[in-house]
Protein backbone atom coordinates (compact mmCIF):
# COMPACT_ATOMS: atom_id res chain seq x y z
CA UNK A 1 0.00 0.00 0.00
CA UNK A 2 2.76 3.00 -1.14
CA UNK A 3 0.07 5.28 -2.16
CA UNK A 4 -2.30 4.44 1.07
CA UNK A 5 -2.28 5.63 4.82
CA UNK A 6 -5.06 4.11 7.27
CA UNK A 7 -7.22 5.87 8.87
CA UNK A 8 -6.76 5.31 12.48
CA UNK A 9 -8.52 8.28 14.07
CA UNK A 10 -12.08 7.56 15.59
CA UNK A 11 -12.95 11.77 14.47
CA UNK A 12 -12.27 10.55 10.68
CA UNK A 13 -13.68 7.21 11.06
CA UNK A 14 -16.97 9.43 11.93
CA UNK A 15 -16.43 11.82 9.25
CA UNK A 16 -16.33 9.45 6.56
CA UNK A 17 -19.95 7.80 7.91
CA UNK A 18 -21.19 10.84 8.36
CA UNK A 19 -20.55 12.29 4.77
CA UNK A 20 -19.93 9.72 2.61
CA UNK A 21 -21.50 7.50 0.44
CA UNK A 22 -22.39 3.88 1.17
CA UNK A 23 -23.28 0.90 -0.46
CA UNK A 24 -23.12 -3.12 0.60
CA UNK A 25 -23.18 -6.52 -0.22
CA UNK A 26 -23.51 -9.76 2.16
CA UNK A 27 -19.93 -9.59 3.06
CA UNK A 28 -19.00 -5.70 3.66
CA UNK A 29 -20.01 -2.02 3.58
CA UNK A 30 -18.32 0.68 1.97
CA UNK A 31 -18.08 4.34 2.64
CA UNK A 32 -16.30 6.59 0.54
CA UNK A 33 -16.13 10.02 -0.01
CA UNK A 34 -13.19 12.15 -1.82
CA UNK A 35 -10.17 13.91 -0.03
CA UNK A 36 -8.20 16.78 -1.00
CA UNK A 37 -5.05 14.85 -1.16
CA UNK A 38 -3.22 12.80 -3.55
CA UNK A 39 -3.50 9.56 -1.75
CA UNK A 40 -6.34 6.93 -0.31
CA UNK A 41 -7.12 6.55 3.10
CA UNK A 42 -8.10 3.40 4.03
CA UNK A 43 -10.28 2.71 7.29
CA UNK A 44 -11.14 -1.13 8.11
CA UNK A 45 -13.43 -1.83 10.70
CA UNK A 46 -14.61 -5.68 12.15
CA UNK A 47 -17.13 -5.68 14.76
CA UNK A 48 -17.19 -8.21 17.56
CA UNK A 49 -20.41 -9.59 16.06
CA UNK A 50 -18.01 -11.40 13.59
CA UNK A 51 -16.34 -13.29 15.70
CA UNK A 52 -13.34 -13.52 18.07
CA UNK A 53 -9.84 -11.69 17.51
CA UNK A 54 -8.46 -14.20 15.39
CA UNK A 55 -11.82 -14.28 12.88
CA UNK A 56 -11.66 -10.46 13.10
CA UNK A 57 -7.97 -9.91 12.41
CA UNK A 58 -8.46 -12.71 9.81
CA UNK A 59 -11.18 -10.82 7.92
CA UNK A 60 -9.50 -7.52 8.25
CA UNK A 61 -5.88 -9.35 6.72
CA UNK A 62 -7.49 -10.61 3.88
CA UNK A 63 -9.73 -6.77 2.99
CA UNK A 64 -6.03 -5.16 3.33
CA UNK A 65 -4.39 -8.02 1.30
CA UNK A 66 -7.10 -7.61 -1.17
CA UNK A 67 -7.31 -3.58 -1.18
CA UNK A 68 -3.25 -3.96 -1.88
CA UNK A 69 -3.00 -6.29 -4.83
CA UNK A 70 -5.65 -4.13 -6.61
CA UNK A 71 -4.40 -0.66 -5.46
CA UNK A 72 -3.13 0.03 -8.89
CA UNK A 73 -6.86 -0.11 -10.36
CA UNK A 74 -8.07 2.60 -7.90
CA UNK A 75 -8.98 5.89 -8.30
CA UNK A 76 -6.72 7.91 -6.10
CA UNK A 77 -7.85 11.01 -3.69
CA UNK A 78 -10.21 8.69 -2.20
CA UNK A 79 -11.39 7.84 1.86
CA UNK A 80 -12.19 4.56 2.10
CA UNK A 81 -13.90 3.03 4.75
CA UNK A 82 -14.98 -0.70 4.63
CA UNK A 83 -17.46 -2.44 7.50
CA UNK A 84 -16.95 -6.08 7.45
CA UNK A 85 -21.09 -7.89 7.79
CA UNK A 86 -21.06 -10.84 10.15
CA UNK A 87 -21.26 -12.74 6.14
CA UNK A 88 -18.00 -12.39 5.97
CA UNK A 89 -16.77 -14.83 8.65
CA UNK A 90 -15.58 -18.45 6.81
CA UNK A 91 -15.02 -16.38 3.65
CA UNK A 92 -11.48 -17.34 1.56
CA UNK A 93 -9.59 -14.52 0.17
CA UNK A 94 -11.12 -14.78 -3.30
CA UNK A 95 -14.69 -14.26 -1.86
CA UNK A 96 -13.56 -11.07 0.09
CA UNK A 97 -11.78 -9.90 -3.38
CA UNK A 98 -14.41 -10.37 -5.09
CA UNK A 99 -16.71 -8.52 -2.68
CA UNK A 100 -14.31 -5.49 -1.99
CA UNK A 101 -13.97 -5.02 -6.16
CA UNK A 102 -17.94 -5.14 -6.90
CA UNK A 103 -18.25 -2.29 -4.38
CA UNK A 104 -15.26 -0.43 -5.76
CA UNK A 105 -17.38 -0.68 -9.13
CA UNK A 106 -20.25 0.66 -7.31
CA UNK A 107 -18.94 3.49 -6.37
CA UNK A 108 -16.95 3.99 -9.62
CA UNK A 109 -13.80 4.19 -7.87
CA UNK A 110 -12.16 1.78 -10.01
CA UNK A 111 -10.09 3.24 -13.43
CA UNK A 112 -11.38 2.08 -16.66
Amino acid sequence: MDKTESVKKNELFREIYSTGRSYANKNLVMYMKRNSTQENRLGISVSKKVGNSVVRHRITRLIRESYRLNEHSILEGLDIVVVARIGAKGKNYCEMEGSLLHLMKLHGALKK
